[in-house]
């Protein structure tokens, strides 16, 4: 039986921003690199797409699949027990013993001989993997009071680009220098021993000790009930579909990125080590740092801007994604995607800090978990199989550019997360509207 609910901490309930530690930076620090090595492991498999392909002779919609779908099978299916089981134990347990699987799953996929072993190899990771995100989101919101987390897991989500610019850099230059197996055997064998390192840096924090809840007694969330709460909550439900939306494009798009590059604007690999690299590590780095800050400083005065600040950036976005889909060589591409690799992760830290600021904080890694679940199958799993599969049909009418072709048909669903966070910006409105009349009355 559940112990009776504690209530949710809500921003205009929350107290004023407090100092914060230099132990609590040097967890986040910690927590960062980790996700800096999850996404690294992860993208390694798209910047590294050419010399796969021709290794083990895959198509397009064999990459989409491992890329995809097979990958985010496990990935978020298991997020959901994990999240489960590490709100009610060790949270920094959960996520070292996560990182080590990953790691070792990568590694071995240098030394695949074939498309089934990489794909086991892959699926593998995609397993660890589920167990790094939803346990970190907790523990940072455990360590950062409210009015400060907001910075702190936009801070924290610089590890996607940081992790991807590494990979495109570093996978990129070990692949040019011996061969695409080193990059995977290398990189796995440094998440290994950050995996054995990891609990001797980040303690577990009490839960809700930052929000007026250090001296309550220990409540373990329900697995159904924090279900069922996550889906009657029609704000956190419209996040998480808004994301995954933007997923669709933001997966779909970066999956092929290398390969559109090099196979269709002829940029070498030497070129993706330095010049790709550039945009995103700082385009993303930059949207992400800036819109965690963006969120902290007008989500006080209203929620409307979890939902408007994905709103006006992807729309921003999409001249500049069509324009790099279009440009007739791989420079003049680069120079449009900085305006996408900025603008389209706003979205993330608004639905992060609103999942973790709106439930119990027994229930944030679950919950958590649930977001990356929605939002990752919709765009891990299915934005690259998408890409793929779209590329493989149009190759008969556009042999030369059917990922071009491929491409351009993800523009619809910027403006699908554009209308399903719009519908998130006016519930969040009708219900401040309604507030404010209840303390009128």
């Amino acid at each position: 039986m559940t112990a009776s609910p504690s209530p949710a901490v809500q921003p205009d309930q929350a107290a004023p921003p407090t100092a914060v530690s230099g132990r609590a930076w040097l967890v986040l620090g910690a927590l960062w690199f980790v996700y800096v090595l999850n996404f690294l492991d992860r993208q390694l498999m798209s910047i590294l797409a050419k010399p796969i392909q021709d290794s083990l002779h895959v198509t397009d919609g064999q990459l989409g699949l491992i890329g995809g779908l097979y990958f985010a099978m496990f990935y978020c299916f298991i997020a959901i027990p994990v999240g489960w089981l590490a709100d009610r134990t060790n949270r920094v347990a959960v996520l070292s013993l996560a990182c080590g699987i990953w790691s070792a799953a990568t590694a071995a996929c240098g030394f695949s001989a074939n498309y089934a072993q990489f794909a086991v190899s892959r699926m593998t990771v995609g397993f660890g993997e589920a167990g790094g995100v939803p346990p970190s989101y907790a523990i940072i919101s455990d360590y950062f009071p409210p009015g400060r987390r907001g910075t702190a897991l936009g801070i924290y989500n610089l590890g996607p680009p940081v992790g991807a610019a590494l990979g495109i850099a570093f996978g990129a230059a070990i692949a040019a220098a011996f061969d695409w197996r080193h990059a995977f055997v290398l990189l796995g064998a440094v998440g290994v021993v950050t995996a054995g390192i990891l609990p001797f840096i980040v303690k577990e924090p009490p839960r809700g000790g930052l929000d007026g809840l250090a001296g309550a007694a220990p409540v373990r969330a329900g697995f159904w009930s924090t279900l069922k709460m996550f889906f009657s909550r029609p704000t956190l439900v419209l996040a998480a579909l808004g994301s995954g939306a933007t997923q669709f494009v933001t997966y779909g798009l970066g999956n092929f990125t290398t390969l559109f590059l090099m196979r269709e604007k002829g940029m070498a690999l030497g070129d993706v080590a330095l010049w790709y690299a550039l945009v995103v590590g700082i385009g993303m780095s930059a949207g992400i740092f800036v819109s965690g800050r963006v969120i902290d400083r007008f989500t006080q005065k209203s929620k409307v801007a979890y939902a408007m600040a994905p709103v006006i950036s992807l729309t921003l976005a999409i001249p500049f994604y069509i324009g790099f889909v279009w440009a007739p060589t791989w420079p003049v591409a680069l120079a449009f995607l900085i305006g996408p690799t900025f603008l389209n992760y706003f979205y993330l830290s608004s639905a992060v800090t609103l999942v973790q600021q709106e439930v119990r904080p027994e229930q944030r890694v679950m919950s958590g978990a649930l977001l990356l679940l929605i939002m990752n199958f919709i765009g891990l799993g299915l934005g690259p199989t998408y890409v793929g599969a779209a590329s493989d049909f149009f190759h008969a009418s556009h042999p030369h550019n059917s990922l071009q072709m491929a491409l351009y048909t993800l523009v619809p669903f910027y403006v699908l997360a554009v209308a399903l966070f719009l519908w998130l910006a006016r519930t969040f409105a009708r219900t401040e509207r309604k507030e404010r009349a209840e303390r009128g009355a």
